[in-house]
């Protein structure tokens, strides 16, 4: 049963000129917290240190074709501390669908003055404007013959192409208060090897606050909002809460206009290693089961320790 409707939804989407191809890519809510490098290249050379970020999501779904991704993240200051560059590699799939893409970001970033009053222990979290853009390669692959649909000629040839990618992004930060918004594709398929191909526009934005409970400063709060926007689609809006335990421990819950809680469980497993795991509970019947991920990084230098 779960096989036939995924065959029916596929045939759905491709018949859409394949613009899921963007929208299944939806961050979640492990990625835009803790590795924000991934929507927005403004976030490159973030970090005091070099992190590196291991991630997947989807390979416990127990549905075949169900939405799966994984990839790393490399994310490294420049010598000048205006400066940093960030890398990924992104290989995601569902159906018969499958896109791999390379991106190289660069971010440069207005500092300001940094002799605010800090916590001892929470994470890094210079006060700037940033201003980032990216470049990759897309490779895009919908196996159609797999589908074994031998009546309609819009399913006899498979479909591969290679896609050059553009995008840019800007990030506020400051101690209690950061907003962003990007956008990872504004060339859309202009340049793609295949003129059949039609990738909708995605355009991101998200902003939150940072408080602590009490005067002992041991559990911070971290109240966020993420927007999605793409053509010809609704917009789609997550509210979340992160709740930080002196940096030991995180638990996150969320809501997504989609129809979809978000729950998030994170570990600092030293100063230099940290373990995020989400799952994301469906509210509706839906083909496209609830889906487990996970996130492990590790960062050089003082690592996630102030």
């Amino acid at each position: 049963m779960y096989k036939s409707l995924f065959i029916l939804l596929i045939i759905v989407i491709l018949q859409m000129n394949s613009q899921f191809v963007w929208s299944q890519q939806t961050p979640t809510f492990s990625n835009y917290n803790y590795n924000t490098v991934l929507i927005n290249p403004a976030h490159s050379g973030y970090y005091k240190d070099l992190d590196i970020s291991l991630f997947s999501r989807g390979y416990f779904n127990p549905t075949d074709g169900s939405p799966r991704n994984i990839g790393v993240t490399i994310n490294a200051p420049l010598r000048s501390k205006n400066v940093g560059l960030s890398g990924s590699v992104l290989s995601d799939q569902i159906g018969v669908t499958n896109t791999t893409q390379v991106s190289l970001s660069y971010a440069y970033k207005i500092r300001f003055d940094d002799n605010y009053r800090r916590p001892i222990w929470w994470a890094y979290n210079p006060h700037i404007l940033s201003f980032g853009i990216t470049g990759g390669l897309l490779s895009y692959n919908d196996n159609l013959l797999d589908l074994g649909i031998t009546d309609d000629p819009e399913f006899q040839n498979n479909i591969n192409a290679l896609i050059p990618t553009v995008g840019i992004g800007a990030l506020y930060n400051q101690n209690r208060v950061y907003v962003g918004i990007a956008a990872p594709n504004i060339l859309g398929t202009t340049l793609a090897s295949d003129d059949s191909i039609e990738l909708d526009q995605v355009y991101y934005a998200y902003g939150g606050i940072r408080f602590f409970a009490t005067r002992f400063e041991k559990l911070l709060f971290n109240p966020s909002i993420f927007f999605k926007y793409t053509d010809g689609a609704p917009l789609q809006v997550d509210f979340n809460t992160t709740m930080n335990y002196n940096n030991k421990i995180t638990l996150g819950i969320g809501y997504r206009t989609s129809a979809a809680i978000n729950c998030l469980i994170g570990f600092n497993l030293s100063n230099n290693i940290r373990f995020v795991y989400q799952y994301n509970q469906a509210l509706r019947d839906s083909p496209l089961t609830n889906t487990h991920g996970i996130i492990l990084s590790y960062r050089l230098g003082d690592g996630f320790k102030n």
